[in-house]
């Protein structure tokens, strides 16, 4: 799950309340059309806006789709048309039928209490214009039953408001700890265990970054340790692997931070040096030569031959992105370096000259 996806999870819920709101409204406004309480049909303005308003924005949503509606403001404005419903038909209620305007506040908190049950602000919106104007008509007789009708809905409301509000702290934390660990993994993924570089997967991934943005002047250098199967036979692989690491650490500390280095096979490394031209990267790859070189890392190769850990180098420019061109051109003068005695470089243009 990432954030855009709990965001879309927010928004459908909050459509969801929506419709909900409107629907329960055309229902009230036209159940008051035809079944009126008390037997006292009056059609008003209101009533019929209500019920013209509910159905409009629920066509509307069907076939638009649109986000733009604030819930706040439409349950303000229901809330105000109920209001003046109210207002104009209480005077035309008989006076023995006191209920009224308790039935009617109790209709509004019910609409309000379903469909906002999550949403302490729109239920509050919806309901504040009718109880401000029940209590006014009331005039004082019935208060007490009126703010218990209110008070009830609304200690529910704001209850279940702060639980939802503590559920959602919850999972949106789990959320953005899963994708922290998701992201680790990911990277650990792109990372070779041993060297710390970037594996294939890992190369592939950044590469298509330096693409993204733009890079046009690169270089790809491909480099192999010398005879080094010999190395693994005489001193052992966890020797081996200590080696590894070591020309590892070597190479990246002699290119830039922005180059990308990464461990292609056993012993073969690739570098893709940006921003660079053949001239510039030949220097780098010297560079990387020496300080390999001078690790000193004893390789007896032979009974009769002793020496140090050496690398050999092949390079070629990159055109127009063209990646795997580039790379079988340094992968050739690699091959022909090693053919030239080993701890040597060699690039493209260099071997084609030789040949």
């Amino acid at each position: 799950m990432t954030s855009q996806t709990w965001r879309s999870l927010l928004q459908e819920k909050y459509q969801l309340s929506l419709r909900l709101f409107l629907f329960l409204n055309a229902l009230s406004a036209l159940f008051s059309m035809l079944s009126p309480l008390f037997r006292v049909k009056m059609i008003t303005v209101p009533l019929v806006s209500i019920l013209t308003l509910s159905i409009g924005l629920l066509i509307w949503r069907w076939v638009s789709q649109a986000r733009t509606i604030s819930l706040n403001l439409i349950s303000l404005l229901f809330g105000l048309l109920w209001a003046w419903h109210i207002y104009l038909k209480q005077p035309h209620i008989p006076q023995h039928e006191s209920s009224y305007l308790i039935i009617a506040l109790m209709s509004v908190l019910f609409v309000g209490a379903l469909a906002f049950i999550n949403n302490l602000k729109a239920f509050i919106c919806h309901c504040l214009p009718v109880i401000l104007t029940v209590l006014w008509l009331d005039q004082g007789q019935h208060t007490i039953r009126m703010l218990y009708a209110v008070a009830l809905p609304m200690v529910g409301i704001v209850i279940q408001h702060l639980i939802q509000k503590r559920n959602d702290a919850f999972a949106q934390g789990l959320m953005f700890k899963l994708m922290e660990e998701k992201k680790t993994l990911t990277d650990l993924s792109m990372v070779d265990p041993l060297t710390g570089l970037y594996n294939r997967r890992g190369f592939q991934n950044r590469l298509e970054n330096l693409f993204a943005l733009g890079s046009e002047r690169n270089v790809v250098v491909v480099l192999d340790i010398d005879h080094f199967k010999a190395y693994n036979d005489h001193y052992g692989h966890m020797m081996g692997d200590q080696a590894l690491a070591r020309v590892s650490a070597a190479i990246r500390d002699a290119v830039r931070s922005r180059d990308i280095v990464a461990r292609f096979g056993g012993e073969e490394f690739l570098v893709l040096l940006t921003n660079t031209d053949l001239e510039m990267a030949r220097k780098t790859a010297e560079r990387i030569r020496q300080r390999v070189f001078d690790l000193r890392i004893p390789h007896r190769f032979n009974a009769e031959v002793a020496t140090n850990v050496t690398i050999s180098i092949g390079l070629a420019p990159m055109h127009e992105r063209n990646f795997n061109d580039a790379f079988k051109l340094a992968d050739k003068a690699l091959y022909k370096a090693k053919h030239l005695g080993r701890n040597h470089i060699l690039t493209s243009e260099e071997m084609e000259t030789e040949q």
